[in-house]
């Protein structure tokens, strides 16, 4: 695990310094390399530390963050289906977002996106735990997710129905398909506490996950809470899609595709999947907005458009391999 986890860390490195070089404006390499280390001419220093530079790292965070969240609602459900967009968790958070948008909550305060995303988050994860915690199968869990994103879905095109202007109507689709364009450190550092929050809850329950492979009754004789095992999963699970929605809006997929890719290499331990899956997941989505920045088109690619176009495909041949084997 530590060897993939350092592969996997020099491949977000690598794909991090390739977003500081690539972009719209033509930079040589000697530009970029000069203007990291704070030297070079002072335009170049602001389209690679003020453009370039937030944008990756909050493309990275964002999917490190649902790839995290991924994995570990994965092992506490014990459904390879689970993930927070599939599950309508992101699809909640973008409607928290939305509604601080529509009511004027983002005016009002940097905090009133960032905390509607999380609150409505949360709300979702509560009932799949009530759906779960009701002996719920993976069929049934994937039905009340797609009804919560349904549900999410018909109110956010509501609130588009209803917008009051053509600028709160822009903001409203921005966030419905998802992008980190023109994000800034400022953007990145409000969400960090929520994102570093949610990891040590998830991390925290790393063991639990573990032993509630083996049933909780098994659980239990090896020391674990499942219950306090379950309440940090859906602390750090809300925590961590509400920021990435608040910095990114709707990004779908991601975080069913890493866990799914690293659970062989990890031999299925749902401990170990944890931080494997966050690395892959922030190099895919940091892979997905390089290619969108790059893509030859008039108007450019939003993320979470990029994100869809490559996860759902993924998504349905995981689903499709799943129901075959169960056979």
């Amino acid at each position: 695990m530590i060897r993939l986890s350092i592969v996997l860390g020099l491949t977000c490195f690598a794909l991090l310094a390739i977003s500081a070089l690539a972009g719209t404006a033509p930079l040589s390499l000697g530009e970029t390399f000069a203007a990291l280390t704070g030297h070079g001419n002072e335009g170049v220093r602001t389209i690679v530390w003020e453009i370039r530079l937030p944008r990756a790292v909050a493309a990275f965070s964002v999917g490190a963050a649902l790839g995290l969240a991924g994995a570990a609602m994965q092992g506490l459900l014990q459904n390879p289906l689970a993930e927070p967009g599939v599950l309508g968790v992101s699809a909640f958070a973008s409607l928290g977002a939305v509604v601080a948008i529509y009511f004027g909550l983002a005016g009002a305060g940097t905090l009133g996106v960032p905390i509607a995303a999380i609150l409505f988050s949360l709300v979702a994860v509560a009932v799949l735990m009530i759906a779960a915690g009701r002996g719920a199968n993976s069929v049934t869990l994937l039905l009340v997710g797609i009804g919560l994103s349904s549900f999410a879905g018909a109110l956010m095109a509501l609130a588009l129905n209803l917008a009051p202007n053509p600028w709160s109507l822009a903001d409203l689709i921005n966030w419905m398909l998802g992008s980190v364009a023109n994000r800034s450190w400022t953007d990145i550092g409000m969400m960090t506490p929520a994102w570093a929050a949610g990891a040590v809850a998830i991390f925290l329950s790393a063991p639990g996950l573990r032993a509630l492979t083996l049933g909780d009754e098994i659980a239990a004789t090896l020391g674990v809470d499942p219950v306090r095992t379950r309440w940090l999963v859906v602390a750090g699970t809300s925590l961590l899609a509400g920021a990435s929605v608040a910095v990114a809006g709707t990004i779908g997929f991601v975080g069913i595709v890493a866990p799914h890719l690293m659970r062989p290499l990890v031999k299925h331990d749902p401990a170990r999947l944890l931080l494997t899956s966050a690395l892959l997941a922030g190099a895919l989505l940091l892979g997905a907005d390089l290619v969108a920045r790059l893509l030859p088109f008039q108007q450019e690619l939003k993320l979470g458009v990029a994100a869809a176009l490559f996860g759902a495909p993924v998504f349905i041949w995981i689903a499709a391999r799943i129901g075959s084997l169960g056979r």
